[in-house]
C-alpha cells in the first residue's frame, strides 16, 4: 500500500521545535517580506484568522489576542523536511517526496497491520525530529492523501483506507479530490459529478473525453487502480529560476546588480548539484508602477544573454550578464523583484565540444566552484560567495521575526544551560 506521511502546520511546527516557549499559543508564519500567513497552529486557527491574511491586518491584534508571528526560516524547515525524509526511509523501501512537508511512502506489511506501524512511524518522527504528522494508508496516491486527510484529524493521527472506499468517497465533495480543484469542480458539476464518488463511478473514456487524461487518472485512482504517473527521482530540471521580492523599493542600479548576481550564483550551485550546464539566461526586473499609471503590477523589463560555451561556472555567467543588465534599467523606477532563469540544460558529461572555440575563451577555472560548494556545505551556504553578490544585501527579502537557524549554522545551535 501507499501512505502519504504529512507534517501538522509544518513551518509553525518547526519554529515549536527549538522554542518550546511557542506550545499551546497561537502562532503563524509569515510569507516572503513578512507579506501574509502562510502557516497557522491550531490555536491560531480557532482565532478564525483565515490562511493569506496580510500583516498588517495583524498588527492592531498582537498585544490583546497574544498571537505570535514569525518571519520564514526556509532553510530551517528545509533542513528538518530532509531529517524527515531520512527517518521514512528507516521505515520503508520507497520514499518519494512530494513536497518540503509530505512524502510518499510504499510499503507491503504481511496480513496488514498498516494501522499500528503508522503509529510505529508517528511516533518515531515525534520522538526523534520532534514534528507531530498524519499518516494515511491507501491502495492509490490519491485515496492516500484523502486518508491522509482524514488521520490527521483523528485522535490517533493515523486511517487506513478500506478495500472498499466507497463509504469514505460518498460525502467527500468533488473539489476537495487532489487533483481537481474548485475550478475543476464547477466543470465536473454541470456534468452531474459533484461527489468523489460519483466519480469513481464515472465513465473513464468520457471523462477523458470531456476533460481530460489527468481526471480520468484521477476516478482510475479513486477506484483504487494506481494512475499517478511516478515521479523520476533521477529526472534533471529543464530550467532553473532564482528570484525574491526585494524588502524595499529599489532604486539604485548597483543594489539590482548585486541581487541579480547573488541569484545568478545560486542558480549555478544548483547546475553543479546536478552535473548540468546552461546555455543561457533570462533575467528581468519587475518595477512598480508610476505614478497615476493604470497598471496595478507595474511592468518588467528582461534580457537574454547566451553562454558560450554553455558552463556552470558561476564567473563566466556572471561575466556574460553583466553588460547587459544597463539595458534593462529604467532610471527612476523603483524596482520591486529581481530574477534569473538559466535554460538551455544539459548533462556537463554530453556537452558538446566547440570545434573551434575562441583562443582565452575557456576559463582556467577547472574544479574552483566545487571546492567552493564543498567549503559551504561544510561550514554553512554563504561562507565563501562571490563578492560582485554583496555583502550587507540591505535589498534582500524582509524577515523581521527571523527564528535562528538551528539546525544549519554553528552560531544558532541551543545552549542548554
Amino acid at each position: 500500500m501507499i501512505g502519504l506521511v504529512d507534517g501538522n502546520n509544518f513551518y509553525v511546527s518547526c519554529e515549536r521545535v527549538f522554542n518550546l516557549s511557542l506550545e499551546g499559543r497561537p502562532v503563524a508564519v509569515l510569507s516572503n517580506n513578512d507579506g501574509c500567513v502562510i502557516s497557522r497552529s491550531q490555536e491560531f486557527k480557532t482565532l478564525d484568522i483565515p490562511m493569506g491574511t496580510p500583516f498588517f491586518k495583524l498588527k492592531p491584534l498582537l498585544a490583546k489576542s497574544g498571537i505570535v508571528l514569525k518571519s520564514s526560516n526556509y532553510e530551517l524547515y528545509g533542513d528538518m523536511s530532509r531529517r524527515l525524509v531520512q527517518i521514512l526511509h528507516e521505515f520503508a523501501p520507497v520514499v518519494e517526496p512530494y513536497s518540503i512537508d509530505e512524502a510518499f511512502i510504499e510499503i507491503s506489511i504481511p496480513g496488514g497491520g498498516y494501522f499500528a506501524y503508522s503509529k510505529k512511524i508517528r511516533a518515531a518522527i515525534l520522538k526523534w525530529i520532534g514534528i507531530p504528522c498524519g499518516i494515511g494508508f491507501a491502495a492509490t496516491k490519491t485515496l492516500a492523501k484523502i486518508a491522509n486527510h482524514i488521520g490527521k484529524k483523528s485522535p490517533d493521527g493515523v486511517f487506513v483506507m478500506p478495500a472498499d472506499a466507497s463509504e469514505v468517497l460518498r460525502d467527500l465533495p468533488v473539489e476537495e479530490v487532489w487533483g481537481i480543484g474548485s475550478r475543476l469542480g464547477v466543470k465536473l458539476r454541470r456534468h452531474g459529478v459533484r461527489t468523489a464518488l460519483q466519480l469513481a463511478q464515472a465513465d473513464i473514456k468520457k471523462l477523458q473525453d470531456a476533460f481530460s487524461v489527468n481526471v480520468a487518472r484521477t476516478a482510475l485512482e479513486l477506484r483504487g487502480t494506481p494512475a499517478v504517473q511516478e515521479k523520476d527521482p533521477e529526472a534533471l530540471s529543464q530550467s532553473v529560476s532564482c528570484s525574491r521580492s526585494f524588502g524595499y523599493p529599489v532604486e539604485d542600479f548597483r543594489e539590482l546588480e548585486e541581487a541579480v548576481f547573488f541569484y545568478t550564483a545560486g542558480s549555478a550551485e544548483k547546475l553543479r548539484k546536478e552535473k548540468q550546464v546552461a546555455a543561457g539566461a533570462n533575467v528581468y526586473f519587475q518595477h512598480y508602477p508610476e505614478y497615476g499609471s493604470s497598471a496595478a503590477e507595474g511592468g518588467f523589463t528582461s534580457t537574454t544573454v547566451s553562454f558560450e560555451p554553455p558552463t556552470d561556472d558561476t564567473s563566466s555567467m556572471l561575466h556574460a550578464i553583466r553588460p547587459a543588465l544597463r539595458g534593462i534599467y529604467l532610471e527612476g523606477r523603483r524596482y520591486k523583484k529581481a530574477g534569473v532563469v538559466v535554460f538551455g540544460l544539459e548533462p556537463k558529461e554530453k556537452l558538446q565540444p566547440d570545434l573551434f572555440p575562441v583562443a582565452g575563451a575557456k576559463p582556467r577555472r577547472n574544479g574552483l566552484y566545487q571546492v567552493v560548494d564543498e567549503i559551504n556545505s561544510r561550514h554553512g551556504r554563504g561562507s565563501v560567495f562571490t563578492l560582485s553578490s554583496g555583502i550587507d544585501r540591505k535589498w534582500a527579502m524582509k524577515r523581521g521575526m527571523l527564528s535562528p537557524s538551528y539546525t544549519t549554522r554553528w552560531n544558532s545551535l541551543p545552549t542548554v544551560k
